[in-house]
């Protein structure tokens, strides 16, 4: 079975884990996938279409199920937040999707993101590493290294297996 996962970011791709352990024949594929989002997803609706289009156009690209991670921010009254979004799809077209954790950016972020900036790209400035949303990303940051990106989205593939495994023995 081809797993696809729509990203060459080893974060994500270390999340993708539950779904190789549990399907015997698994491969894991990565696919260059577009979100076809804006880079800076600015909502939860758009972060998590970002997801569900990575995890079909794995399919479209081939795979037998694929899985798509999407982050972005989303606004609320005390703030704006951190979200992150993950779909699985399968050939049959089923899609499933899940959210996983929420954190107020510090209003640094915020100010750089209303001018225009990605997250990842003021991440990097802020910790002075360009390569930070491949490792623990703006979660590793503010949670003091307490959950790192893959973890986060470790969360959310684990539910989304749930899910799919659900949706098979119904």
């Amino acid at each position: 079975m081809k797993i696809g996962i729509g990203s060459s970011n080893p974060a994500k791709i270390k999340a993708a884990h539950p779904f190789i352990t549990h399907f015997e024949d698994a491969e894991l594929v990565s696919y260059a996938s577009d979100s076809l989002v804006a880079a800076q997803p600015f909502s939860d609706e758009e972060t998590k279409i970002g997801a569900i289009n990575r995890a079909r156009d794995c399919v479209m690209q081939g795979a037998d199920i694929g899985i798509g991670f999407e982050g972005g921010v989303m606004e609320m009254e005390d703030g704006m937040y951190l979200c992150n979004w993950g779909a699985v799809a399968d050939q049959h077209g089923n899609v499933y999707s899940a959210a996983g954790a929420r954190i107020l950016l510090p209003l640094v972020i915020v100010a750089g993101l209303k001018q225009g900036k990605e997250l990842g790209t003021l991440m990097g400035d802020l910790t002075k590493d360009p390569e930070i949303r491949k490792k623990d990303g703006a979660i590793g940051v503010f949670t003091s290294g307490m959950l790192s990106r893959s973890e986060m989205f470790l969360h959310i593939s684990t539910i989304l297996l749930g899910q799919y495994i659900y949706s098979l023995n119904k």
